[in-house]
């Protein structure tokens, strides 16, 4: 019987007390199977799992449920496995060895039997494959498929990241060879191009860019007017559609951005070199033009294939210095462009927009990718220069796509950025987090509310948190050919067009709107065909971004070990029934403190999950309280950072 079958025929409550579901399975032992048609998940006890694992499918009998009560039951069978490989670390004994795997994808360790080492050493993070788990055996039989090196190191985190979520670190022969090609090649189309080489053009990046996608350009045409000009490198000239390049790109969807390592979209001949926007040297481009008067008004937008040739490459820090010191390069189209970009945020701001400017944490590291030192990397003028006139690109080239001249809807198929609305539950929580620390949100009038948040807790030291609590509120942004607009921007239109090298789906943009430029509607696919791309690009993104946090916390973790033992203050920022999450702001990081440590009283969750009180005292804490906490233990294996609660007098 096919697997569907099976599924059809035990969905549901049946007469065998039969049923068939997803198997989630706690941290304890015990676990809960979702069954569809069901009221409640069923209870499966600690030994009535039978060898399934995290996520598996699987067959289970039940127990007819007595009134009030939990539906309890067994796993008579595990039809398919979510899967067979894990990676964790190798922990070696004297007749075998264990794999502890700390990411919760499984709740037992993995047996490897003494003839499986192969040379594998203690401590060593291990790709393991599940080769078969006898019936009356607590743990699976293991064989290591391959080694990332000691766990902890730099380079064995970043490799065995990769290998779990599916990231390939090196492309493949025929993708390195096509990229070879093209740079040799180097095809171009000067004659359909606009020329802009004549004009004052720079770029502006973090100090280690290597992938540089966009560039300014500014003139003054008259007393009154600026053409200001937008150019993102034009990388679909390079990358054709359906090549192996463009599915290896597709596959990828993003650049994966680690702190001192970059896993690019694209070889790095094109990332770094060929399609990169470097000073002194003629570059194709996608441009914007805009004509603007002195009130920042558009006059004038045009859209479409250029030639630039940047004058210049700035670093963020260098154009800081030239604003605040009023004099430098190119001083006199700095300090211009940074006053338009005050316009287009005032207006922004004006038009309902949330003004988040996130700080981010970043380390140095030493010679052997140790981190030395923690620092917090705040928005600067610079910055928001560059972001504004991004932020206008892809607005106004969605809005050109969108509508038509008369201001209607134009129908026409394009990959949108949408941003849904935030999650009521979640502003409620970040309200009961804040009102402790003096702070007020009006539930009735969220982004006033939020942006007046905003300004009150600049240079104080629970800005980062409070930020990152209401990043955490607000949905996740997505692709889609469906607009919905953007909550976060309050943009009706908006997309990602700026950064081609590093995102696919501005990849797409840029297909789509030079199909439209150059009435090749004949290459255009059907709109599913775009949504299933924009929901593949939605997804590559969120595992990005996970990667990218894990690692920051590996740094993290690895950073703060040197501190254990001493005192540090932190704010609450959640409780489950076993444990409060403590927010260390000298760290910017959570730790965790569990419950039956806390020695003042026998403290215990309140229904609203919200606090939680002293049986003898009566004490109770709440989101948001400031504490003083030890450091206990920072494990880099389990990324995790265990805290000591500190006796109020």
């Amino acid at each position: 019987m096919k697997l569907e079958k099976k599924i059809k025929k035990f969905s549901g409550l049946s007469n065998n007390n039969l049923a068939i579901g997803f198997i989630n399975i706690t941290s304890y032992g015990y676990a809960f199977v979702n069954i569809k048609g069901f009221p409640k998940d069923i209870f499966i006890p600690k030994k009535k799992t039978n060898r399934a694992i995290e996520g598996d499918l699987v067959q289970v009998r039940f127990k007819n449920r007595k009134s009030g009560k939990k539906i309890e039951g067994e796993v008579i069978k595990v039809l398919k496995r979510k899967r067979k490989n894990f990676i964790g670390i190798l922990k070696m004994k004297s007749q075998y060895g264990l794999v502890i795997v700390h990411n919760n994808t499984i709740h037992v360790d993995i047996l490897i039997p003494i003839k499986e080492f192969n040379g594998y050493q203690h401590n060593e993070k291990v790709l393991v494959e599940i080769v078969k788990w006898p019936k009356n055996s607590k743990n699976p039989l293991g064989k290591i498929i391959k080694g990332f090196g000691v766990s902890g190191e730099y380079k064995t985190e970043i490799f065995s990241l990769l290998s779990e979520y599916g990231i390939s670190y090196e492309f493949p022969k025929e993708v390195e060879k096509e990229a070879k090609e093209i740079v040799l090649k180097k095809n171009s189309d000067l004659n359909m191009r606009r020329d802009m080489r004549n004009i004052n053009t720079f770029t502006i990046d973090p100090l280690d860019a290597k992938d540089i996608d966009d560039a300014l350009s500014i003139r003054k045409l008259n007393s009154n007017t600026w053409e200001i000009g937008i150019h993102i490198a034009d990388v679909s000239h390079y990358v054709k559609e359906g090549s192996f390049l463009d599915k290896e790109a597709y596959t990828r969807a993003n650049s994966i951005y680690f702190v001192g390592t970059v896993i690019p979209m694209l070889p790095k001949i094109l990332s770094n070199d060929l399609c990169s926007l470097h000073p002194e040297k003629d570059k194709l481009s996608f441009s914007s033009i805009f004509n603007m008067n002195n009130q920042g008004k558009i006059l004038k937008s045009w859209f479409g294939k250029t030639i630039i040739r940047s004058n210049r490459r700035f670093t963020y820090e260098e154009v800081q210095k030239i604003i605040e010191r009023k004099k430098g390069d190119y001083h006199e189209d700095i300090s211009t462009l940074l006053f338009f970009s005050k316009i287009l945020t005032k207006n922004r701001l004006k038009n309902g927009a949330i003004s988040i400017e996130k700080v981010e944490i970043k380390f140095h590291l030493d010679k052997k990718n140790n981190p030395t030192r923690l620092y917090l990397e705040k928005s600067n003028e610079a910055h928001r220069l560059i972001e504004e006139f991004m932020l206008l690109a892809n607005r106004k080239i969605s809005e050109f796509f969108s509508l038509n001249l008369d201001g209607k809807p134009s129908n026409r198929t394009y990959i949108y950025r949408v941003h849904d609305e935030p999650d009521f539950q979640k502003i409620f929580v970040l309200k009961k987090i804040i009102e402790p620390l003096g702070y007020f949100l009006d539930i009735k009038n969220i982004k006033t509310s939020i942006n007046h948040l905003l300004k009150s807790i600049q240079g104080k030291p629970e800005q980062n948190m409070i930020e990152n609590l209401i990043l955490r509120t607000m949905s996740k942004a997505k692709y889609s050919t469906k607009n919905i607009g953007h909550y976060g921007l309050s943009f009706i239109y908006y997309t990602h067009f700026t950064s081609p090298i590093r995102r696919y789906s501005d990849i797409i943009a840029h297909r789509l709107l030079n199909y439209y430029l150059t009435k090749k509607n004949n290459k255009l696919k059907s709109i599913e065909f775009y949504e299933e791309q924009s929901k593949h690009c939605s997804e590559k993104e969120r595992l990005a971004i996970d990667a990218e946090r894990e690692f920051l916390k590996y740094l993290q973790v690895k950073y703060i070990k040197k501190y254990l033992g001493k005192e540090f203050e932190g704010i609450i920022t959640g409780f489950t029934e076993w444990s409060v999450y403590i927010d260390l702001l000298v760290f910017q990081t959570e730790g965790m403190i569990r419950l039956r440590d806390i020695q003042e009283d026998f403290y215990t969750l309140h229904s609203n999950n919200y606090s939680i009180i002293g049986r003898k005292k009566r004490k109770v804490y709440y989101l948001g309280d400031r504490i003083k906490v030890k450091l206990i233990d920072a494990n880099i294996e389990k990324k995790q950072i265990t805290l000591g609660w500190i006796k109020k007098e």
